[in-house]
């Protein structure tokens, strides 16, 4: 492992809370696309039988 001194806490808990912030900015950005798109195909669809 890197020699980090003794910053190395810090360094590894701003690492560790990066990659969760990047996890849950993903999964929400794929649930909001998922969303939209059942959206669409109900107003698509609405817009065929009506």
């Amino acid at each position: 492992m890197l020699d980090l001194g003794k910053y190395a806490d810090a360094i590894l808990w701003s690492w560790g809370l990066t990659l969760l912030l990047l996890v849950g900015l993903t999964l929400m950005s794929l649930r909001a696309s998922r969303k939209a798109k059942a959206d669409l195909m109900a107003a698509e669809e609405r817009r065929k039988n009506g």
